[in-house]
C-alpha cells in the first residue's frame, strides 16, 4: 500500500485588498487559492496545470508555507505545517524544497556554486567542513554537472546549467517533497527536455515526491503520474495523466488540450480548436456557482447557482467538477 506523504484539505489563500492612504479600509479579497483538497503518495509526480493567474504558483508556495494559508490544513507525514511555529517550521523545511521558475534570480550572484550548496547543507545537516567539497561535487555530478564547476559563479553558466544548480541545491538537504514552479518555462525547448528527464530520473532513483507546476500540458504529460487542472483557484479536474490527456472530462481541460500543437501537420490542420469566449474572471470577484460557467460552451442556468464538487466519472480515480459530466461525456 502506498504511503501518503502530503494531505491538503480545503486550502484557501486570500489576499486582502485595501483602499485609502491614511485611513485604509478593506474592500475585498483576491481569492488566489479557494478550497483545494488533494493528497500525494510517496514517490508520485503530480502535474499542476492551468493558465496564468489560476493560482497554481500560490498553491505551491502555500503548501511550503512560504505564504501562510487563510484557511485549511497542510499535513505532511502527520505534521500540520500551518500550525507549526517559526522555529519548528524552519526545522521541518529540510523535508520539502522548491525549485523556482527563474534559475538566475533564485541564485545569489555573489556566491559561488560551492558556497550556495554548502550553505544549504550546513543549514540542516551536521557535516564536517572537510567533507563538504566532496559532497558538493557529488551533488553537481548527480544533476549532470562536473564537480570542477563548484568554484564558479552563477553568471558563468547557461540557463539550463543554472537550473541544474538550483535542483542540486534543493537536493542538498535530502528532501522528501519538491515543488517545481515552472522550472523549464525560461529555457530553450531542447534544454527543457533535459531538465524534465533529469527530474523524472531523480524522482525514480531517490523516491522523491514531486509537484510539477506548468501552464504547458505538452510538458506535464511526459513527467506526471497524475494531473490536476486548476481554474480560478480551484481544481476542476484530477486524474491519471494518460486519462486526463486522452479523455478529458471538464470543458476547461478540453479547451486546454485542444490548444496543444500536434506534430502531425495533417491532423493539426483538420482538428477543431475549442475557443473559449471572454477572459478569466477576476479572482477578487469570482462568479457564483461554477467558476467556469461564464466561459463554458455547455453552461445551463443551474451552473450559475450550484457549486460543483469533484466527482468520479467512468473511472474511479478520474474526477472533475461539473454538473453536466454525463451530458458532455457520453459513454
Amino acid at each position: 500500500m502506498s504511503e501518503t506523504i502530503l494531505q491538503i484539505e480545503n486550502l484557501k489563500t486570500h489576499f486582502p485588498v485595501e483602499r485609502g492612504f491614511i485611513f485604509k479600509r478593506h474592500i475585498g479579497d483576491v481569492k488566489a487559492v479557494d478550497g483545494v483538497s488533494l493528497s500525494l503518495q510517496k514517490g508520485e509526480i503530480l502535474g499542476l496545470v492551468g493558465e496564468s493567474g489560476c493560482g497554481k504558483s500560490t498553491l505551491g508556495r502555500t503548501i511550503l508555507q512560504l505564504i501562510r494559508p487563510t484557511d485549511g490544513t497542510v499535513i505532511m507525514e502527520g505534521r500540520h505545517l500551518n500550525q507549526l511555529s517559526s522555529g519548528d517550521l524552519r526545522e521541518a523545511r529540510s523535508s520539502f524544497q522548491m525549485i523556482f521558475q527563474d534559475p538566475y534570480a533564485s541564485l545569489n550572484p555573489r556566491m559561488t556554486v560551492y558556497d550556495a550548496l554548502a550553505e544549504a547543507i550546513q543549514a540542516h545537516r551536521k557535516i564536517p567542513a572537510a567533507e563538504l567539497p566532496a559532497l558538493v561535487g557529488a551533488l553537481l555530478e548527480k544533476v549532470g554537472l562536473a564537480a570542477r564547476f563548484q568554484r564558479k559563479y552563477p553568471h558563468e553558466f547557461s540557463g539550463g546549467q543554472r537550473q541544474r544548480i538550483a535542483i542540486a541545491r534543493a537536493l542538498a538537504v535530502e528532501p522528501k517533497l519538491i515543488i517545481a514552479d515552472e522550472p523549464v518555462s525560461a529555457l530553450d525547448v531542447s534544454i527543457q527536455a533535459q531538465i524534465i528527464n533529469l527530474l523524472a530520473k531523480l524522482s525514480r532513483e531517490m523516491g522523491l515526491t514531486l509537484i510539477f507546476i506548468s501552464h504547458d500540458l505538452s510538458v506535464v504529460k511526459h513527467i506526471s503520474d497524475r494531473i490536476a487542472v486548476m481554474y480560478l483557484g480551484k481544481i476542476v479536474e484530477l486524474g491519471p495523466a494518460a486519462q486526463v490527456i486522452e479523455k478529458p472530462l471538464h470543458p476547461y481541460t478540453k479547451a486546454l488540450i485542444s490548444a496543444v500543437p500536434i506534430p502531425d501537420p495533417r491532423r493539426e490542420a483538420t482538428r477543431e480548436r475549442v475557443l473559449l469566449p471572454g477572459d478569466p474572471p477576476s479572482p477578487m470577484n469570482p462568479p457564483s456557482g461554477c467558476p467556469f460557467h461564464p466561459r463554458c460552451l455547455y453552461a445551463i442556468p443551474e451552473c450559475s447557482k450550484i457549486v460543483p464538487k469533484l466527482e468520479s466519472f467512468n473511472a474511479p480515480n478520474h474526477e472533475a467538477s461539473c454538473i453536466r459530466l454525463k451530458d458532455i461525456n457520453p459513454s
